[in-house]
């Protein structure tokens, strides 16, 4: 591997190499640990996110090269640890892929989504197996983000039959968990409880969206990125009008919000 390498992965692992290099490479790419650049990890996934939601091909691309090269920094400091090198992580995802889909690579055969599913997470289950690791809520990262987490934890629940017969039964126990945190604020429960009985009704909420087939982290998202984009378009039209939106009382604000709601439904 050389700096100027034609293939563009090798190049790009003598790069990494040079940045960490203790003589001629960067001191803040030498000071780093796998411990200290996981926050970094986990920001360039979200802006990959970000980037295919703006659906916008060349930042998409700039994306995928910061999280690639997260990958090739982790791999980096493992390889100089001892412990492994990027071959070897794409040696055990593509071994991994090729475990996991007999179907394509071997001679199964499944009848339907059910059965591709149930030995898609039976296989999954025995490597954990392997890894020692037995229960259910095993490998479920603490660091994924509150909603796809919970989603994730129900899924597992659900393996072994711990779940609701359907959507109807979760919107009774979310009524039921609202209504819950309504008598816990007016008998002036402690920020504690309304904290838990809150958390609650959230952890429903994920399990209604769960059984209407919606993921809740990318539900969530797109409601945050519709709320800015309303609210930047709510600031526009109140400048246009000579209006500052800080200064205006909550019936002049709600006015401008319905206006640029109405603006987008006339648009679709």
């Amino acid at each position: 591997m050389t700096l100027d390498d034609p293939d563009p992965i090798r190049r790009l692992r003598a790069i990494m190499a040079r940045l960490r290099d203790p003589v001629a490479g960067c001191p803040w790419d030498r000071a780093q640990t796998p411990e200290t650049i996981v926050p970094y990890t986990l920001e360039e996934a979200y802006e990959v996110g970000e980037a295919i939601a703006a659906g916008d091909t060349g930042v998409i691309r700039g994306e995928l090269g910061d999280l690639l090269f997260q990958v090739v920094f982790q791999a980096r400091l493992a390889e100089e640890a001892g412990q492994f090198d990027f071959d070897d992580v794409a040696r055990a995802i593509g071994d991994k892929l090729w475990r996991r889909h007999p179907h394509v690579f071997g001679a199964a055969e499944f009848a339907d989504d059910h059965e591709r599913e149930a030995a898609w997470e039976s296989a999954k289950a025995e490597e954990r197996r392997e890894r020692e690791r037995h229960g259910a809520m095993d490998d479920i990262p603490l660091a994924m983000p509150a909603l796809a987490r919970a989603a994730k934890l129900q899924r597992r629940a659900r393996r072994v039959g711990f779940d609701w017969d359907g959507a109807a039964a979760v919107l009774a126990k979310l009524r039921e968990e609202i209504e819950e945190v309504q008598v816990e604020h007016e008998q002036g429960g402690s920020p504690e409880r309304l904290t838990d009985e809150v958390g609650d009704v959230l952890f429903t909420v994920v399990n209604w969206a769960r059984h209407l087939g919606v993921e809740p982290e990318a539900a969530l998202r797109g409601s945050n990125r519709k709320f800015e984009r309303r609210f930047r378009a709510m600031e526009r039209l109140a400048a246009a009008r000579g209006q500052d939106v800080a200064q205006l009382e909550l019936e002049a604000l709600d006015g401008l919000w319905n206006e640029v709601k109405a603006a987008e439904a006339g648009q679709r």
